[in-house]
């Protein structure tokens, strides 16, 4: 019989006029990995700030280790050895790795003077654990966010952690930084440590998880072994409904050339030549540093442009700035919402309208009327679930965070909208609504170019799929040609054209 480490039972939390987590329950066992799934707002965030010290409960019990805890605060929780690396990881960017390591708990000397020498030793053996080959003097700025990562798991070894807290720890990593990750994780597991492994990454839960909590709408619905469950059974539990298609593709209607882009060059992309009609979704594959988002950007005037030409509607245009872009009707939605495609500080409203306040000014002066109507037909047309059009984006879910930075973008009235890895760090449900206003958009005769490093998604939604290696188209496949082996092969510079 396996050992229980984690018992959370009945658990519950309120904040004004909302009740967060209600009668909930997880448990974790010695040595295993508990996957914890939800849509975004099902409360997991809540319930591991609970655990983590973050928050008081209101209302249940924390027993670890067969001890009733108390948990009085996110130092308390790491001396019991609890730890939680944040899908924001939590690093000074100036500091070397060591001084992060051991940040406030360094090591003294006789005369209470760091010991620096100690600090980086220290910090030397627990990189070699994790096979990272890089000097704990390093500053962190200098790091993929893949070694960053590790960084943070170094920390929580170095707390000497036995239950260890993942939230999306794969969200910003390559294929490779993942598969070395998921190494550790197996280490770590040897070493009869504990994990909550939360992710949207479907695939990621049946390759490296044992156990499974599923919660929604901040309660307790299921506890099953990975080897119990199916992908479809999992996402009708997490959103409480049959997602009968999981890519609701739309046959195109497309029609005339909307874009074509001409032997276009730069530092960046090499003689890049694809068209895209009205009402059409072109697929962007390829594996990371192949030049998807530098080409997106590209056109969209972030970077340079050395040669080649970009015409709209049979009009060669100059785009030599994202402000000349958006005038010329083509609008971006990037894959960062939150470094580069919103102001989190901001209210929903504010974010809406931010590209767009020329057409709400006059005389220097905003129609703070007209702004807040707009808002709120956006929040309306696209579902964003927000208590008003004053709240601030970073209190919204992922999804709707999302639906914010598209509608900033459509207020633009773009004739084309690419679209940077649209569903990136989303849940099942929130996936499955964006993809229903992709097609909306779609059906408005708007030419959409949809960026992705999900396979499925590209093949579910895509009319056909441009296929870039080394900054280079290999190939564009029409839909039906299109299959995961021949657009991987493509990825990998074989049979290109």
């Amino acid at each position: 019989m396996r050992k229980k480490i984690l018992e959370m039972k009945e658990v519950e939390k309120k904040f004004p006029g909302v009740k967060a987590l209600s009668d909930m329950h997880l448990n974790v066992y010695k040595g295993q990995i508990m996957a914890l799934l939800g849509e975004n707002g099902a409360g997991k965030s809540t319930l591991m700030k609970i655990l983590s010290g973050v928050y008081k409960k209101d209302k249940g019990k924390i027993i670890y280790k067969n001890e009733e805890l108390e948990i009085e605060g996110p130092k308390e929780a790491q001396e019991k050895g609890i730890a939680i690396i944040h899908q924001e990881l939590n690093l000074i960017e100036e500091l070397t790795i060591g001084e992060n390591i051991f940040l406030g708990r360094e090591f003294k000397k006789k005369n209470n003077l760091i010991d620096w020498k100690k600090i980086f030793k220290e910090s030397e053996k627990l990189l070699t654990e994790l096979n990272i080959s890089i000097s704990p003097r390093e500053k962190i700025k200098n790091l993929s966010i893949g070694n960053k990562q590790m960084v943070e798991i170094a920390k929580a070894l170095s707390l000497d952690a036995e239950l260890i807290i993942m939230d999306e720890p794969t969200d910003a990593l390559t294929d490779k930084e993942t598969e070395s990750l998921f190494s550790v994780i197996k280490k770590l597991k040897e070493k009869e440590k504990s994990i909550i492994y939360i992710s949207h990454r479907l695939k990621e839960i049946f390759e490296i998880c044992d156990d499974i909590t599923v919660i929604r709408d901040g309660k307790f619905i299921a506890e099953k072994k990975v080897n119990e469950i199916t992908e479809d059974e999992l996402i009708e539990m997490m959103v409480g409904r049959k997602l009968t298609e999981q890519f609701p593709y739309k046959q195109s209607k497309t029609g005339e050339t909307l874009l074509k882009i001409k032997n276009l060059n730069n530092k960046y992309i090499k003689d890049i030549s694809f068209d895209l009609k009205k009402g059409e979704i072109l697929g962007i594959a390829g594996l990371m540093g192949a030049g998807r988002t530098e080409l997106a950007k590209s056109i969209y005037g972030n970077y340079k442009i050395n040669s080649g030409e970009i015409i709209l509607l049979n009009e060669t245009i100059k785009i030599d700035s994202e402000k000349k872009a958006l005038e010329k009707g083509i609008s971006y939605v990037s894959e960062d919402r939150k470094k580069d495609g919103l102001v989190l500080g901001m209210t929903v409203k504010e974010n809406i309208s931010l590209s767009s306040l020329k057409k709400l000014t006059k005389n220097f002066i905003i129609n703070l009327n007209k702004e807040q109507n707009v808002a709120r037909d956006y929040v309306e047309k696209l579902s964003i679930k927000t208590p008003s059009i004053n709240q601030k984006v970073k209190n919204l879910s992922g999804g709707n965070q999302q639906k914010v930075s598209i509608s900033k973008c459509l207020m633009t009235e773009p004739k084309v909208l690419i679209l940077d890895e649209p569903t990136r760090g989303i849940d099942v449900g929130a996936k499955k609504e964006i993809y229903d206003l992709i097609n909306q958009l779609k059906d408005e005769g708007l030419g959409i170019i949809m960026i992705s490093s999900e396979i499925p998604e590209l093949l579910g939604m895509s009319d056909r799929i441009l296929v870039m290696h080394e900054g280079k188209v290999s190939g564009i496949l029409e839909k039906k040609e299109a299959t995961q082996e021949s657009i991987m092969a493509l990825a990998i510079g074989k049979n290109s054209y």
